[in-house]
């Protein structure tokens, strides 16, 4: 399971996204840029940043994950637990880890997380669409001059008319056209009105039929619920899903060498298949229910391995 990519779906509409046990991607928006010295512009962006000290869990990811795959929680909880495992042991081998657009996350000579960000994708939505462009120079002492020159140049030259005399009969036709114009005026409002109160009539009407016909109505079962038969699967056929892990390892020995160790110390240990990346994974044991699972590895995080978590096997 790619976690990045439900990482970078959560950028666009969070300015914090936590992996459990990891750390946080942080964004802040950043205002529109002018480079004066390349005359480009840069529309509002939000800038990426990584603190590794905020690691608890807040549901957000295991939640949007288990939506998007159509899964448990708990489900999507454990594949962020064991993809963060992978990253820890790639960090701790000084490799570099690349998420696709957001950025590389490598270990310093500190063994502290640096955090270079990708800057080719912009997860502030209200500038989407928008892009860099560069502008060219406008040099406005050129216009200024010419605009100086027009206005010497210009002459204005003030134009007289004679007023000419209005017609007397014109204006009792428009005190003819104006009386006309109220009393259409007055006559279609007092139709609207009319209009108005006849529909309330109609429609009041209407509710007292339908209200008649609800108090009237008599509904009737035809035929009783079928009954449900509920089918109980026996001891024998109860799937262990939930496995506490105790460590993943790369070489087969080690593996055996911890299996021995956790069988000895009382656990009924056991070892499963290699997982994709050929690493060799050791349990502290199976569960049929997550609820038992989660209270063995809460003692198991007291009593022996506080990194203990649970791998849920897809059903």
């Amino acid at each position: 399971m790619k976690i990045e990519l439900y990482i970078a779906q959560l950028l666009y509409r969070y300015q914090c996204v936590t992996v459990p046990g990891f750390g946080a991607f942080l964004t802040e928006i950043q205002s529109a840029r002018l480079n004066e010295s390349l005359n480009s512009f840069s529309p509002p962006t939000k800038r990426l940043a990584f603190n590794s000290n905020l690691k608890n869990n807040d549901g957000l990811l295991a939640n949007h994950i288990a939506l998007a795959e159509k899964t448990s929680y708990e489900y999507a909880l454990s594949a962020i637990q064991f993809e963060v495992f992978n990253w820890k042991k790639a960090l701790d081998e000084n490799e570099v880890l690349s998420f696709k657009n957001i950025g590389e996350l490598s270990l310093n000579a500190d063994k502290n997380i640096v955090f270079t960000p990708y800057n080719h994708v912009n997860y502030l939505t209200s500038s989407f669409g928008l892009a860099p462009f560069v502008s060219p120079l406008v040099k406005r002492e050129i216009f200024e001059k010419e605009i100086a020159a027009i206005e010497e140049e210009a002459i204005i030259t003030m134009i007289t008319e004679p007023v000419k005399t209005v017609n007397p009969y014109l204006k009792y036709a428009a005190i003819l056209i104006l009386t006309i114009g109220i009393t259409g005026s007055v006559g279609y409002t007092l139709y609207q009105n009319q209009i108005a109160s006849e529909t309330t009539l109609v429609e009041t009407a209407v509710q007292k039929q339908v209200q008649n016909k609800i108090q009237q109505a008599t509904f009737f079962i035809e035929s009783p619920v079928p009954a449900v038969t509920l089918s109980i699967k026996s001891d024998t056929e109860v799937k262990m899903s939930y496995h506490i892990m105790a460590g993943v390892y790369r070489e087969e020995k080690n593996a055996n060498k911890t299996l021995r160790n956790l069988n000895r110390l009382g656990y009924n240990a056991k070892r499963i298949a290699p997982n994709k990346n050929g690493y060799y994974p050791v349990l502290y044991g199976s569960y049929a229910t997550f609820a038992e699972a989660e209270m063995a590895r809460k003692e198991i995080n007291i009593k022996h391995n506080p990194d203990a978590w649970i791998l849920i096997e897809s059903l």
